[in-house]
């Protein structure tokens, strides 16, 4: 049996995060993955789906994807060849709570991030149009007809990109709106864009039967769920097939020395929450203090405009009964997103009573870049008076913010 001071099982975002970081601090690591180094994110996610975002055609797109992909995945390689780290190309099976294939330590952290989860509907799984988003990537030919089934960040993502490589794009969607995580008000704003352009949205609306649906392929983007492996019962771990991995605070399991991060304990689905979770598990580990906040987890959706989101919606504040003013700004109104001809957006700035923000939500070019500045303001405890005082490069499209902060 090789020992070693710590296992880690999967190297996506937050395993090989976890890995990097404990190595520095001079922990042994060993990290299990079956597949390619990157998870998800890297190799049939994030990283991919933004080659898309940032690629004029399909056939360019599909170029672009290869290369980045491959390059960022050769970095991840490096990543894990610091000398403190034994990279096992193989999958990470529990023997015990102690014990993963032929390797054992103190301290175990799982990350087996997620996998794409399927509607239950006859034929889902016969019916050759059907792919997930994993699926959608791998296409070599452009779908002239593409339905997309949910409304989410991946299905809205593509829905974006294939209207703009010249696809005919639907979407079904159960919901009333878009984007649940967003302000309603931003995302149906968003919607209404994207309508303009030529997507097709068919809200509130169930999937019956996937034969009455008339398309090329077919896009299941219904979310995704913790990949839970049935061997963590082996290590006495809590775990449910639909909820992930069960953890407290500080993201440890109910087995002493086992943490879970990342997408496999349902927590915040995003591949930097994961890494933040990632070093946060390692501090607990090592007995070090950290500040890092996770009730402040900014998001963006890349569409085009894009999308982003930090803290509580319009209609939380509301129904909690928080009082709030909401301060908006309006891309049209700012002098480089006109330059740029960039003018559909709109920022709403939530402010409560003492000064402090509660949230930020946005659409429009760059809108991730804003989020992120709000994310650090709210981390600091910023009023937005404090905002308001602070001086914005002109001309930016940051002057939206500080303009919110003004109004």
């Amino acid at each position: 049996m090789n020992k070693t001071d710590l296992i880690i099982i999967g190297a996506g975002p937050g395993g090989y995060r976890a890995a990097e970081y404990a190595a520095k601090q001079g922990l042994k690591v060993t990290i299990f993955e079956g597949d390619e180094v990157g998870g998800t994110c890297l190799n049939v996610g994030c990283i991919p789906t933004k080659t898309y975002v940032h690629s004029k055609t399909f056939a360019e797109a599909r170029e672009r994807m290869t290369q980045v992909v491959s390059q960022l995945r050769q970095g991840v390689d490096g990543i894990l060849s610091h000398p403190n780290i034994t990279l096992v190309r193989e999958k990470g099976v529990f023997i015990d709570a102690h014990t993963v294939n032929d390797f054992t330590a103190p301290n175990i952290i799982i990350a087996t991030g997620s996998e794409t989860k399927w509607l239950l509907l006859e034929g889902v799984k016969t019916d050759s149009r059907v792919v997930d988003s994993t699926g959608l990537l791998n296409l070599n030919t452009q779908p002239k007809r593409l339905v997309i089934i949910g409304a989410g960040v991946i299905g809205m993502e593509f829905a974006s990109v294939f209207n703009r490589f010249g696809s005919e794009v639907t979407v079904i969607e159960y919901m009333k709106e878009c984007l649940p995580a967003l302000d309603s008000d931003i995302a149906k704003r968003l919607r209404k864009t994207l309508e303009k352009r030529g997507i097709t949205f068919n809200m509130k609306t169930a999937v019956q039967n996937l034969a009455d649906i008339d398309a090329d392929v077919i896009l299941m983007a219904t979310g995704r769920k913790p990949r839970v492996q049935a061997d963590f019962s082996k290590a006495g771990i809590e775990f449910d097939e639909r909820k992930g991995v069960a953890v407290d605070d500080n993201f440890k399991t109910t087995v002493n020395g086992i943490y879970a991060i990342g997408d496999v304990n349902g927590c915040q689905m995003l591949a930097h929450a994961a890494e933040m979770q990632a070093v946060h598990a390692v501090n607990q580990i090592l007995g070090k203090e950290d500040g890092i906040r996770f009730d402040i987890m900014p998001a963006a959706i890349f569409t085009e405009p894009e999308a982003a989101c930090v803290g509580s919606t319009e209609d939380q504040l509301k129904e909690q009964g928080v009082a709030y003013t909401c301060r908006k700004s309006f891309w049209r109104a700012n002098g480089k997103a006109l330059a740029m001809g960039e003018t559909e957006g709109l920022l709403k700035l939530f402010v409560a009573d003492d000064g402090l923000i509660l949230g930020c939500h946005a659409y429009g070019a760059h809108a991730a870049d804003i989020i992120q500045e709000v994310s650090v303001l709210m981390c600091k405890h910023t009023t937005v008076t404090e905002l308001a005082d602070m001086v914005h490069i002109h001309p930016t499209l940051s002057e939206i913010l500080k303009n919110a902060a003004e109004n």
